[in-house]
């Protein structure tokens, strides 16, 4: 249930029919499963306090992802990864969950999910630092105004 709002939120965030063959609310639904399973994950967020896209970030700088993900946060242009590179990134469980919600194979999660992360992470972060909300979907509906 929370999935799919959430998954409307970011559908709408990202432009929804704007995403491309693939369809906004798709790239919302993926996005939406993985941020719920983050969020819903409360042991597993260390040092992310209760905003899953904190600790996302967290997880993408200590798998090597900094750059990248530091492009998304910042105001410059945003650089890309690969899904094999999202898949090492997260953890086994929380990719199956984001796979399961979306109806996908793994792998195509960390595909949707490398095409999709650095536009939402960069619409997130308008001022090129996260916000700090209560939940994810108070920090969508902030930058959604």
């Amino acid at each position: 249930m929370a999935g799919n709002d959430l998954g409307s939120l970011l559908g709408g965030l990202l432009g929804g029919s704007g995403g491309g063959s693939q369809g906004g609310s798709g790239s919302g639904n993926i996005l939406g499963a993985l941020l719920s399973a983050l969020g819903g994950s409360q042991g597993a967020g260390s040092g992310a306090g209760s905003n899953p896209l904190g600790g996302l970030l967290d997880m993408l700088t200590k798998s090597g992802l900094t750059e990248q993900k530091d492009s998304w946060v910042g105001t410059g242009q945003n650089q890309s990864v690969t899904g094999a590179q999202i898949q090492q990134a997260l953890p086994d469980d929380t990719l199956q969950k984001v796979a399961e919600q979306a109806g996908v194979t793994p792998e195509q999660a960390a595909s949707d999910l490398a095409q999709t992360l650095p536009q939402a992470v960069d619409k997130l972060t308008p001022q090129g630092q996260v916000p700090q909300a209560a939940s994810l979907e108070e920090l969508v509906r902030q930058q959604s105004l």
